[in-house]
């Protein structure tokens, strides 16, 4: 399997229901509080950046539009985000 194909299944498989998981649990705790407040706004900000930032990889690499070596970059970046989640 290429790397562009491994990134790609991190990003599907993996990284974006995280992230789709992690802002659901934010809004459930903003929900119950009925307010946010700075850090949870800036977190809810900074998934959704994560999550911007991650179909725009993808949208690039079904387009053919990522050299290689970036490519393997972003799947190591990925890869230490990852193991460091668990």
């Amino acid at each position: 399997m290429q790397n562009s194909e491994k990134l790609k299944n991190l990003l599907e498989l993996e990284i974006l229901p995280d992230v789709e998981i992690a802002i659901d649990e934010l809004f459930e705790v903003i929900d119950k509080t009925k307010n946010a407040n700075r850090a949870q706004k800036e977190d809810l900000e900074e998934l959704r950046d994560m999550r911007t930032e991650c179909y725009a990889i993808l949208e690039d690499l079904n387009r053919d539009e990522i050299e290689e070596e970036e490519i393997d970059a972003l799947l190591e970046e990925l890869m230490e985000l990852k193991t460091e989640d668990q």
